[in-house]
């Protein structure tokens, strides 16, 4: 079983969200500023295989998911909710 969302909470970036997880996603802190970067954890690259995605942000029991301006955030907050709901969890992942 992955993670379950408990709260999404805005942030003051319009194009950012803080979505609060059930259960750690990581230990530290854990930045990826693009697809690129994140290739090495599953996680975060399925996150970037999202349309709209540009940064994420790990930290504890939140993901704090960055968009483009013209990107909505209707599709991209379902696909966020299913791609960590289908996720390994932090114990079965190692980050």
């Amino acid at each position: 079983m992955g993670f379950k969302i408990v709260d999404i909470e805005g942030t003051p970036n319009p194009n950012a969200l803080k979505f609060n997880l059930d259960q750690p996603i990581s230990q530290g802190t854990l930045s990826y500023l693009s697809a690129d970067t994140a290739s090495g954890h599953p996680i975060a690259a399925t996150l970037f295989g999202i349309d709209g995605v540009t940064t994420l942000m790990f930290r504890g029991d939140f993901v704090t998911v960055n968009k483009r301006a013209d990107a909505d955030w209707g599709p991209i907050k379902a696909k966020v909710r299913k791609a960590l709901a289908e996720a390994a969890p932090l114990s079965e992942a190692g980050f």
